[in-house]
C-alpha cells in the first residue's frame, strides 16, 4: 500500500500492493476473465481491458520500456515472467470490481497483487493512469525479480520510477512533504523495520523515495550502494542497507538531508 499527495491537489491519494514479501496477506482468488474483453499484449506486459485499447498502445509500450529502465538503472535481471494489468474504463466499474473480489479493502486507485499463481495490477482510466500504471508495475516488475525486497525500498522504488523517464525520478510531491517537516531527520534503520504497508505513513513513503533518489542521483554517484546491496539480496543476503551505508558514507543522513536541499 502507499499513501501519497498527488501534484495536483492537496488531498492524499491512496494505492494498495498486497504481497507476500511486503507484509501484506497473499491474495489466491482468480479473476474472472470474462469481464474483460479486450486483451493486449506486449512483452511481459497483458493488458486486460473491458473497453477497447485501440490509441491507448503509446502507454503500455512506455510500461514495457519500464522493464530495460529498471534493469539498466537497478541491475537487476529481467524475466518473463507476465504482469498481468486488469484496466477498467471508469472508476465506478473498478470500485464494484474490488468491493466483490477483496471486500472490505479501503478505497484505493491502483492496487498491485502478488499471487502463487500471477503478478496482477489493478486500475481503471483515469487522470492518474499513467502516474499509477508506472508505480504498479514496477512492483510487478521488482517482484519478478527480487522476491525478497524489503518494503520500504520497494515502495521508495516504485515512487522513484512512477514519475517517468526523463524526470530523473523527482517526485515533487514528496520532496515537499518532506521539505515541510521541521528539522527533518532521516532514519534508514527505522524504515527498514517496517513490515506492513498499513503501518506506513505519508513521511514513510515520501522518506523511503528520498533515500533512493539519494543514492542514484546524487551529484557524487551512489547508484553503486544500491545495485550492490540488489545484487546481494539476489544471493539471498540479508544484511541491512543502512549497515552498509554507515560504513562506507560518512553521515547518510546528513548527506541525504543537504542532497534534498539542492533538488528544485
Amino acid at each position: 500500500m502507499r499513501q501519497r499527495q498527488t501534484a495536483t491537489c492537496c488531498a492524499v491519494s491512496f494505492a494498495l500492493c498486497l504481497c507476500l514479501f511486503a507484509g501484506c496477506q497473499s491474495i489466491r482468488k482468480t479473476t474472472p476473465p470474462t469481464l474483460f474483453s479486450h486483451k493486449l499484449r506486449r512483452e511481459q506486459i497483458v493488458v486486460h481491458s473491458d473497453f477497447e485499447l485501440t490509441g491507448h498502445q503509446r502507454l503500455v509500450e512506455e510500461l514495457c520500456g519500464q522493464r530495460d529502465l529498471l534493469a539498466g538503472k537497478l541491475g537487476i535481471p529481467t524475466t518473463d515472467m507476465p504482469i498481468h494489468v486488469y484496466l477498467f474504463a471508469d472508476d465506478a466499474s473498478y470500485h464494484d470490481f474490488l468491493d466483490v473480489r477483496f471486500p472490505g479493502f479501503p478505497q484505493r486507485r491502483a492496487i498491485f497483487v502478488e499471487t502463487d499463481a500471477e503478478l496482477a495490477v489493478y486500475a481503471y482510466w483515469g487522470d492518474h493512469v499513467a502516474e499509477d500504471l508506472r508505480h504498479e508495475v514496477t512492483h510487478g516488475y521488482l517482484h519478478a525479480a527480487l522476491p525478497r525486497l524489503p518494503l520500504w525500498l520497494d515502495e521508495g522504488l516504485a515512487e522513484y520510477f512512477e514519475v517517468g523517464r526523463n524526470q530523473h525520478g523527482l517526485n515533487t510531491p514528496h520532496l515537499d512533504h518532506l521539505r515541510g517537516i521541521e528539522e527533518f531527520r532521516p532514519d534508514l534503520s527505522r524504515l527498514e523495520q517496517l513490515t506492513s504497508a498499513a503501518d506506513m505513513t505519508q513521511r514513510d513513503y515520501a522518506e523511503s523515495w528520498a533515500w533512493v533518489h539519494f543514492l542514484l542521483e546524487s551529484d557524487v554517484d551512489k547508484s553503486h550502494l544500491l545495485t550492490d546491496y540488489l545484487a546481494d539480496l539476489q544471493q539471498g543476503a540479508a544484511s541491512m542497507l543502512s549497515t552498509k551505508l554507515q560504513k562506507r558514507l560518512a553521515g547518510p543522513e546528513l548527506a541525504l538531508v543537504e542532497h534534498l536541499q539542492t533538488l528544485r
